[in-house]
């Protein structure tokens, strides 16, 4: 009797539920795993059941209408949300393996290894030198003048800065372009050596110009770090990110390689939202 084989039945879609592409989570190590993470503000769940996986190396972009909880998951990473009354975390945010709300876990040293930049620029009212310098001198990590000025101006050329200031390090840095503010909020969290790195719309409030040179820089950093940026920029996701995550309503809706998110999404929530037909 000859053998019948039968097809698998088809798996529903559930159209909330993340749909990574392989290639977005199927790395051999993950820099960044979390795990069934619901995050709440009070009795208000801000963040519902997100899986999400980020690789070495690599920048992903958070990307969702504004309220939907991209930059709460951003700071969940380095756990900046501890600073706000009222909120409740449950599920587990790993990097490299470790649980970061594991008791013994040094939130200071979390929050050196996991960096971060604001959409706004936040120069401290400081000389040039002295924003840089300040995250080596509070935690100790040069021996010597020599040795911190050798750090200052490294990190300051690793932010594409460096030859533009060199002759004003002793200048206030509120003394800067917007633009070159930003890049020295990205100097002062770099020369602390971070592994990853947050921004926040971090070319929001910039011009075109000065948004190039953050993107610019943006694709240079991740050869160094691992990156994980919100934007509300359409473009700037597809031209700077090599994974983007779609959020909405507090829910990840989709996680892929940035060229497929963009060009063949696999949740018509996801499309809607970046071909322009909401939000």
């Amino acid at each position: 009797m000859p053998s019948t084989t039968l097809a698998p039945a088809p798996r529903p879609q559930a159209p909330l539920a993340p749909t990574p592409g392989p290639e977005a989570t199927t790395q051999a190590r993950a820099k960044i795993d979390v795990s069934a993470l619901n995050f709440y503000y009070g009795l208000y769940r801000a963040l519902e059941n997100i899986n999400l996986k980020v690789g070495p190396n690599e920048v992903t972009a958070l990307i969702g209408p504004s309220g939907c909880g991209k930059s709460t998951f951003l700071r969940s990473l380095n756990r900046m949300n501890d600073i706000v009354a009222g909120t409740k975390v449950d599920g587990s945010i790993c990097i490299d393996g470790q649980d970061i709300h594991a008791p013994s876990v040094d939130v200071v040293d979390l929050r050196r290894r996991v960096g971060m930049v604001f959409q706004k620029s936040n120069p401290f009212p400081k000389s040039v030198f002295e924003n840089v310098a300040y995250g080596l001198r509070i935690n100790r990590l040069t021996r010597s003048r020599e040795e911190l000025g050798g750090r200052v101006e490294a990190s300051l050329k690793s932010a594409a800065l460096w030859d533009e200031v060199k002759d004003r390090l002793n200048t206030s840095a509120l003394a800067l372009s917007g633009g070159q503010q930003q890049r020295l909020c990205i100097a002062r969290a770099l020369a602390v050596e971070p592994e990853i790195l947050l921004m926040d719309e971090p070319a929001s409030a910039l011009d075109p110009i000065a948004t190039q040179r953050i993107e610019e820089l943006i694709y240079k950093l991740k050869s160094r770090y691992t990156i994980v940026i919100v934007t509300h920029n359409m473009q700037q996701a597809a031209r700077v990110s090599d994974v983007t995550a779609f959020f909405w309503l507090g829910r990840l809706v989709e996680v892929d390689r940035t060229n497929r998110i963009f060009t063949a999404p696999a949740e018509k929530l996801t499309e809607d939202y970046v071909t322009g037909r909401f939000g």
